[in-house]
């Protein structure tokens, strides 16, 4: 059987390409912006936080110019450290443009009269129509609950914005495989689906998963456990960074837990590297998604990459488990 996100999965090389052609200059724009700005806000929920966290460390281990703070929708809102009229830039990222955490957000900063960017893929939505700067996705209609060509647009929006305004020394290399990236995307798509749909079938009676990722990675272990494990394919999942491997976790960890490690050989990798001994060496069910098995790409674009396997290994565990890997249960049900 064939579900609806298995052509959203197929679609977004096109959609990141058709967003980088109508959006380009308004991202540039936006990143323009940046250098003047005394700090940048990265306001989301769910998949699009994880967008955040993964752009945002990734400037941290590249850069010191721009000061960035993530927040999801509702901790913003009440953040009491807001100044009238303070010199920053606060980005709001939403699928519908209608999440009510990141619109009530967006209707707090703009009453502080902070420069507000909305990243959407609905045109006609309340984020996009009350941002100062609307940037729109080009995905068309996107129904899996999980996100990918919403993810992958959002996550080359942010990285065009904050690297071009970075100090980063290989920005220019970086953002030429970025905009090379819907034919990786392509490629990636054709070559990792049958490996994961092994992998899923392997896995499909486990229960619970643990996902591990340092830097940049952390916002794709996240956006793994939180949106794709849980919401996708209803298994119970915890995302963790790396480095909190030892303080928790490595309590958990035990013979047969299957854990998901994304490695792509930071230099905070030391500690990922620490994790995958002590895991194979307690016989875990680990799952090692390697940034080299995948693309030769600087390493701070590694959850564009890594994320294709990954969607293959989610939509193949929902299926073997018997749901449909973008359907939902609860969301949309529940109201603040």
């Amino acid at each position: 059987m064939r579900y609806k996100m298995y052509d959203e999965m197929m679609e977004q090389p096109e959609s990141l390409q058709k967003t980088f052609q109508s959006e380009f200059e308004t991202l540039n724009k936006v990143s323009d912006m940046i250098p003047d700005a005394g700090k940048v806000y990265l306001i989301g929920c769910g998949s699009s936080i994880s967008t955040c966290y993964s752009v945002r460390d990734a400037i941290r281990m590249s850069s010191t110019n721009i000061d960035i703070e993530v927040y999801t929708g509702y901790e913003f809102y009440y953040n009491k450290k807001l100044v009238e009229n303070e010199n920053s830039i606060a980005i709001f990222t939403s699928q519908s443009g209608e999440t009510a955490d990141t619109l009530a957000s967006l209707r707090r900063a703009n009453e502080f009269g902070i420069h507000t960017v909305s990243i959407s893929n609905e045109p006609e939505s309340s984020m996009i129509k009350e941002a100062k700067t609307p940037i729109i996705t080009r995905c068309e209609t996107e129904t899996a609950i999980l996100g990918t060509k919403t993810y992958i647009t959002q996550l080359a929006c942010l990285y065009q914005i904050l690297f071009k305004a970075s100090d980063y020394e290989n920005k220019n290399e970086l953002l030429a495989e970025l905009a090379d990236m819907p034919k990786m995307l392509e490629k990636l798509l054709l070559l990792t689906e049958d490996d994961n749909k092994a992998l899923a079938e392997e896995f499909k009676d486990e229960d619970i998963f643990y996902c591990v990722g340092s830097g940049p990675n952390f916002g794709l272990a996240y956006k793994l456990a939180m949106t794709m494990l849980m919401e996708g394919a209803i298994k119970h999942a915890c995302p963790e960074y790396s480095a909190e491997f030892r303080h928790g976790l490595i309590e958990r960890v035990e013979k047969d837990v299957p854990i998901i490690i994304l490695r792509s050989g930071f230099e905070s990798d030391e500690i990922t590297d620490k994790a995958i001994e002590f895991s194979q060496n307690l016989e875990l069910k680990s799952i090692i998604y390697e940034l080299e098995d995948y693309a030769s790409v600087d390493k701070l674009l590694s959850p564009f990459i890594l994320v294709i396997p990954l969607e293959w290994f989610v939509y193949y565990l929902a299926h073997f488990n018997g749901e449909d890997p973008g359907a939902t249960r609860h969301i949309g049900k529940v109201r603040y």
